[in-house]
């Protein structure tokens, strides 16, 4: 782990900005070559804009395809379809910064002092970070050209992409003040580093058991996990505060949709149904876990953000205590089902009550959707609650 000496309340020290900047002028020497992942795929899929009212909402209650589509696992997969568009957004702004802008990614131009920054974290953070937001948009692609191909309505978010989001070098300019979610305001429940660690407790056996926070300072007050505008990069300890931040972000993401898809697939009639969310779901474990490591490595620091004031501390998890340690990444066996049975390495939660909900919940909580409209939250909602109303057809 590259650490960073001195994380005290006074602000960084001459040899730690020096450090930081001579890590950023050693990576800028680093050039990576990149090999496309996806060349068979086509193009977005055509979906509509259009206003989202009355008309939709009520479609989405009714849908029944004449392909057999039942209107419960037609709400199972457009309730992960608006997800995974939510996904594709912010990663399409991490990637616009920090990432690698391809013909499969297209749209930013990278801002060398952030994606350096990251670098830290992992040398290849820059391809991880395209290749997880390639997937999420191949996945809400899919999703809705499924429905569609059904005669079921797809989910559409489009009326809602009114946020800012930054101005830095590097971002879209066509997709400023278009963005669906708020990457500058962030507040993350980084639990999930010890819950995945203890071998004690499990959320869905354990629903108010408090799992420690592996970064207790992000999970209170706002952060932001990219640069808002040039200023944010010109010092190079709030500079790395800030991908630090992103580098915990990423897993707090994917550790959702880890749940969810296994938890929803417990509610489909279809097997074709259940075959697509038990396909997509491992993808977001794959992700999970791989942020999951590179988040070990963020370097220990305490910054304060020259805009709001709010400090971040972040501690150094290169220790023996089992419950912080970096490099635990795989998941430590745990009860489930019924104590009385021996426990077994699982994801977890995978209580499929209320599990679309949560995931509503738990993202608004996070602050993603700081700026959005009532009729954007009435609009999930309204997916959520008919996605958790679905039941598995036995008959």
């Amino acid at each position: 782990m590259k650490t960073i000496n001195d994380p005290t309340a006074n602000g960084s020290s001459r040899s730690e900005s020096r450090s930081l900047e001579d890590n950023l002028e050693k990576k800028n020497k680093r050039r990576k070559r990149f090999i496309s992942r996806r060349s068979f795929l086509g193009k977005t899929i055509a979906l509509g804009a259009g206003t989202v009212g009355a008309g939709l909402l009520g479609s989405i209650r009714t849908a029944k395809a004449s392909g057999g589509l039942s209107e419960g696992d037609a709400a199972l997969l457009r309730f992960p379809a608006a997800v995974e568009l939510l996904e594709a957004d912010f990663w399409i702004q991490y990637n616009e910064l920090g990432g690698i802008q391809d013909s499969e990614v297209p749209g930013g131009t990278g801002n060398p002092a952030y994606t350096e920054a990251l670098a830290v974290l992992d040398e290849d953070m820059d391809q991880y970070i395209h290749d997880n937001t390639d997937d999420e948009i191949t996945h809400h692609q899919f999703l809705n050209a499924y429905l569609v191909s059904k005669g079921a309505a797809p989910a559409n978010l489009d009326a809602f992409r009114t946020l800012m989001g930054s101005t830095a070098t590097g971002v879209n300019p066509d997709l400023i003040g278009k963005r669906l979610t708020n990457l500058t305001q962030l507040t993350i429940d980084t639990s999930w580093w010890t819950r995945y660690r203890d071998d004690r407790h499990n959320p869905d056996l354990d629903p108010n058991f408090v799992f420690p926070q592996a970064v207790p300072t992000l999970a209170v007050n706002q952060h932001t996990a990219i640069p808002r505008t040039d200023a944010d990069t010109t010092n190079p300890r709030f500079l790395q505060a800030i991908a630090n931040t992103a580098g915990f972000h990423f897993p707090t993401i994917e550790q959702g949709g880890t749940s969810l898809y296994p938890a929803e697939a417990q509610r489909a009639t279809s097997v074709e149904v259940l075959r697509i969310l038990m396909s997509i779901g491992p993808t977001e474990t794959m992700h999970f876990q791989t942020w999951s490591d590179k988040a070990g490595n963020a370097p220990p620091l305490s910054a304060v953000d020259p805009v709001t004031g709010v400090r971040v501390r972040f501690p150094d998890l290169d220790v023996n205590n089992e419950l912080f340690k970096k490099n635990l990444i795989m998941p430590e066996p745990c009860p489930f089902l019924d104590r009385s049975l021996p426990i077994v390495s699982i994801i977890r939660p995978t209580n499929t009550e209320g599990i679309a909900m949560g995931v509503l919940t738990f993202l608004t909580n996070m602050g993603l959707f700081i700026g959005q409209s009532q009729a954007f939250f009435a609009y999930m909602t309204q997916l959520a609650q008919d996605a958790d109303r679905a039941t598995r057809d036995c008959g």
